[in-house]
């Protein structure tokens, strides 16, 4: 009996060995060994920062494509994706270098405190409550969720002004504290040449008055930076202005004309100091000197002095002296 089931069992198991085995070449899944080996060179964050889930998802999308333009490593950056590009016989598409860049300027000195949030320090959950502390209701709550969704280590709280503070260093551009903010303050913009770029720090979408009010650095869309603009890079849509940083030249001209410092400029060199303006209409003209008569030149030899004799001269007439009554009477 022992024997009989023993054969039974090993007889079940070879027919679903072979059952399996012809169900796995029936239904095998081809994946190209490229994947593996461009996933190799990645950095294997899986930040999701280059659009697909996790780095095996950026490999498979990498094989599968044409070409590598669009596709971008924000972590690894261009020497990566110049192995990938070695790996798939493709080239490499050139990206510009993009950093965090956190669009609100309300300090506590310039936003005031009108309340206090008791609840749980979370942007998300203080968020899906009321508009925050201060009177600005677009501005950054401070809670920090984006240095917790940050993987580098790129991005901290500064505890003077309450606002978050990148560090372009290490930012690697992955835009995980882009999805982390629910107020949408940060952006992922252009590096630029020297790490210098310019952009309005302010979301506020209130009125000027409104917004100048709940904090003296907001914009208050006055629209004087896109009349300065002399190449169409900013506009004003919903009480707040923007700066397109693929059509800035960073002439910094809309800088100087912000009446609230909403803009900020980064990297710059310090500006140079403008020559005070004369008024035209309070300058005489300056009129030219009198040309001076030239001096007749001293002779260097003078005449000598000739003395001519005098003949003839008369003597000199005695005056006659006049005696006085006393005098007579004496003689």
């Amino acid at each position: 009996m022992i024997l009989i089931a023993v054969i039974s069992l090993g007889a079940i198991g070879a027919i679903g060995a072979v059952f399996l085995y012809a169900a796995s070449k029936k239904f095998e899944v081809y994946e190209d060994p490229r994947i593996a080996q461009v996933q190799e060179v990645l950095p294997g964050a899986n930040c999701g920062g280059c659009g697909y889930p996790g780095c095996g998802g950026f490999a498979a999308a990498c094989v599968k494509a044409d070409t590598l333009d669009g596709l971008l490593c924000p972590v690894g950056g261009a020497p990566v994706m110049g192995q990938v590009a070695t790996i798939l016989g493709k080239e490499a598409a050139s990206a510009e270098p993009m950093v965090a860049v956190v669009r609100c300027n309300g300090t506590c000195a310039a936003r005031p405190r009108i309340n206090q949030y008791d609840g749980v320090k979370s942007c998300a959950i203080a968020s899906t409550l009321y508009g925050g502390e201060t009177g600005c209701s677009f501005g950054c709550l401070g809670y920090g969720d984006c240095v917790a969704a940050c993987n580098f280590d790129a991005i901290h709280i500064n505890i003077e002004t309450g606002l978050p503070e990148v560090d372009e260093d290490k930012c690697t551009s992955c835009g995980a504290c882009v999805k982390a903010c629910p107020k949408n303050i940060i952006e992922l913009r252009k590096k630029g040449p020297k790490s210098r770029r310019i952009f309005v720090s302010c979301v506020n979408k209130d009125k000027g008055g409104v917004a100048k009010k709940a904090c003296a650095n907001a914009c208050i869309g006055c629209g004087k930076c896109a009349k300065e603009c002399p190449f169409e890079a900013i506009t004003v849509e919903n009480n707040v202005a923007y700066i397109d940083y693929t059509k800035c030249r960073l002439c910094r001209k809309c800088v100087a004309v912000c009446p609230t410092g909403a803009i900020h400029e980064l990297n710059f060199p310090p500006r140079k100091e403008a020559a005070p303006t004369v008024d035209a209409d309070k300058v005489k003209p300056a009129t030219a000197p009198k040309p001076a008569a030239p001096k007749a030149e001293a002779s260097k030899t003078e005449a000598p002095k000739v003395e001519v004799p005098v003949t003839n001269a008369t003597p000199k007439a005695e005056t006659p002296k006049v005696e006085t009554k006393e005098e007579t009477n004496q003689k």
